[in-house]
């Protein structure tokens, strides 16, 4: 599978509280469920009007399958191609 980021344009989300945080996540879950084996969330990461979602996926059509059945928008997907880290200078 490949790595994504996917920007998501959601209005006010870095002002929810724990509650309607975890109801998307349950959401996002519930449809993640029905598309496995081909998709995987890793992490997201929530600013003001914004999320950055790392996903695994077998293709971008999957991911927006997901953005689709949970509602939740695929702004902008981003195929991952290398990663780099503070130790990347040691290789």
């Amino acid at each position: 599978m490949k790595r994504y980021i996917i920007e998501r344009d959601i209005p006010d989300i870095g002002s929810a509280d724990r509650d309607a945080l975890r109801d998307a996540a349950k959401k996002s879950n519930s449809v993640l469920s029905e598309l496995a084996p081909n998709i995987q969330w890793i992490e997201s990461y929530v600013a003001g009007d914004k999320t950055f979602c790392v996903y695994m996926a077998k293709d971008e059509a999957v991911i927006q399958e997901h953005a689709r059945l949970s509602g939740f928008p695929a702004t902008k997907v981003t195929e991952i191609r290398k990663l780099i880290d503070p130790t990347t200078e040691r290789d």
